[in-house]
């Protein structure tokens, strides 16, 4: 599966912060529930900015609310804009983006007449193909700081309470406590990780926008790489693409959460260089342990709860195919149409229905087209010939265009031993290639 960091540490170059007013409730209402779409562990919901309808990926490991997509965005207007450099994860060096201050930032009735954005110019920046969906930027800090906010991993819905007495005191109670620290307008939990048969203590970023289980850094706190491990392609970030190593480690402890064979990433020193550390700080929680748990966030008393939910004791995988999928745009698809006609008669009191079909038409209908965006060298897929920029036609007979991206992934990711049959076109010429799934750790 596709594992996308998009949570990054902004060096801005200004030297003014302004106030802001903050997100608050426009009506007597004590809670708004936002049903969001799941893609890659992330939480998509949407938002209005500036009167325009887009989605955005919350996301606790990034302080500001950022913009990007662009030219699915024309019709946006923004004020009291300048110039700014960014940094962020990734090899790259620092992009152009700009600061846009008295945004209206609306998600029902939550609202924020005062919201700076940082719109991010390189086209490069866009997340939508990796998640199958349109996202258009991101949403931060500023979204969790002053409500007690509930992330229903099952309901596929965000609950924003007004206060913490707006929750259920009897149900928090099924909850457990976890304490957290807010540093640099970050929330970060100490937890405790057994890696290489020895148990250390961890500093770690609660990172509702990484895809990924957990990310430890080395060289930190005796955090060395096991020797099971094999070299991947982690995801893109701000400042360009990131690389490390991918493992499993034993087991981490979380308040009183035991979780069992989790996977890790361990990313480059090289694309951690534009990245400011907290101090102490040994790596980040990402969303396919959190989506395990019914979380809620009360900055405001610097505490995270947690209750574990039914995908609590599901295996932990990577994807035993070896190869990343993309959305690659939309084509037309013809589909058939039938026209039924009823004929309604009386026979003996009887009504007699007949929907034989008279009639048949065809429509053409926008469907998503995916291709190959990255294969891991000597995985299955490599192995059987895949190269990147494949154009997937059928899945296992089943037309490609009839799966969701999240669907294509969890399938990569299901079974040991499974037949996977991918039709694909390579610069116009069609193949069909067969290999079964294989796990490397």
């Amino acid at each position: 599966m596709k594992k996308i960091y998009l949570s990054a540490f902004f060096l801005f170059y200004f030297l003014t912060v302004f106030s802001q007013e903050g997100f608050h409730f426009t009506s007597n209402r004590k809670k708004i529930s936002v049903p969001f779409q799941l893609s890659n562990n992330l939480a998509i919901i949407p938002v209005k900015i500036n009167g325009v309808n887009l989605n955005f990926l919350l996301d606790t490991g990034v302080e500001k609310t950022v913009l990007f997509s662009l030219e699915d965005t024309d019709s946006l207007q923004f004020n009291n804009v300048e110039k700014i450099k960014i940094k962020g994860l990734g090899d790259g060096k620092s992009i152009d983006a700009l600061h846009s201050k008295k945004n209206r930032v609306s998600i029902g009735d939550l609202v924020d007449n005062n919201h700076e954005i940082y719109i991010i110019l390189d086209q490069d920046v866009n997340f939508s193909s990796q998640l199958g969906i349109p996202v258009h930027g991101i949403l931060g800090y500023h979204f969790f700081k002053d409500n007690f906010i509930e992330f229903n991993y099952t309901k596929k819905k965000i609950i924003i309470y007004k206060n913490r007495e707006s929750f259920s005191v009897k149900k928090l109670k099924r909850y457990d406590e976890i304490p957290i620290s807010l540093e640099l307008e970050k929330p970060y939990i100490e937890a405790t990780v057994s890696l290489n048969s020895k148990e250390i203590q961890t500093k770690l970023l609660i990172d509702t926008g990484g895809s990924d289980a957990l990310w430890l850094f080395e060289n930190k706190v005796n955090i060395k790489v096991p020797q099971n491990y094999f070299d991947d392609f982690l995801g893109r970030g701000f400042s360009g693409d990131i690389y490390g190593k991918r493992s499993r480690i034993e087991q981490i402890k979380i308040g009183d959460a035991e979780i069992e064979l989790p996977t890790v990433s361990f990313p480059s020193e090289q694309s951690l260089q534009s990245v400011s550390m907290v101090e102490g700080r040994n790596g980040s929680l990402g969303s396919e342990i959190l989506k395990r748990f019914n979380v809620l966030f009360d900055y405001q008393d610097k505490k995270m709860y947690l209750k574990k939910n039914l995908t609590f004791y599901e295996p932990f995988n990577y994807s035993m195919s070896g190869i990343e999928f993309q959305h690659s745009g939309l084509q037309w698809v013809e589909e058939k149409v039938e026209l039924k006609t009823e004929l309604v008669k009386s026979e003996n009191a009887r009504t007699v229905f007949d929907d034989r079909p008279t009639n048949v038409k065809y429509e053409f209908k926008l469907k998503p087209l995916y291709e190959v965006s990255n294969v891991r060298k000597n995985s299955p897929g490599d192995l059987a010939g895949i190269k990147k920029g494949d154009i997937i036609q059928k899945i296992n007979g089943r037309y490609a265009f009839n799966f969701k991206l999240q669907e294509i992934n969890d399938l990569m990711q299901s079974e040991e031993g499974r037949l996977i049959v991918l039709d694909i076109e390579r610069n116009g010429n069609p193949f069909k290639i067969k290999f079964y799934l294989k796990k490397i750790l």
